[in-house]
């Protein structure tokens, strides 16, 4: 005597396990485009708030020092205290060391700047000025 419900569970037919094969493949097309947008948006919010960050730093700095940084200083015045400056009072961020954009780049800083009393801007997953959707620059002036 054979066991029915053992041979139940597993007699599925080849036509059923197709359907169900198809059923996933149509979840996987209209699921993975969606996904794939919001993992491109959240590297662009993430370079936002790292800018915001940033500035928060620099706005740190100036009040304490009573200017910005310049160019050629960049961001690691805050983090060292660059020579010949009174009133520094940092490291003005938590880690050791400055923070790279989402896609792996330096943030680039500019002062004076062309947008602001600064500009702290992050150019985009092509690295290079301009560029759409991914690759479009992320600034402070935003």
């Amino acid at each position: 005597m054979y066991n029915k419900t053992r041979y139940f569970l597993f007699g599925f037919t080849l036509l059923e396990l197709l359907v169900v094969l198809v059923i996933l493949g149509l979840l996987a097309s209209l699921v993975g485009p969606q996904v794939l947008k919001q993992l491109s948006g959240s590297k662009t919010k993430t370079a936002n708030l790292q800018i915001k960050e940033l500035g928060t730093a620099l706005d740190l700095f100036r009040l304490e020092v009573g200017r910005y940084p310049s160019s050629s200083e960049g961001l690691e015045a805050l983090l060292r205290q660059p020579a010949d400056t009174r009133g520094w009072n940092g490291p003005y961020l938590t880690k050791k060391n400055l923070p790279r954009d989402p896609w792996g780049n330096d943030y680039q800083y500019r002062y004076p700047g062309h947008n602001g009393a600064y500009d702290l801007f992050s150019l985009g997953a092509d690295n290079q000025e301009g560029g759409e959707g991914e690759a479009r620059d992320v600034g402070s002036w935003e």
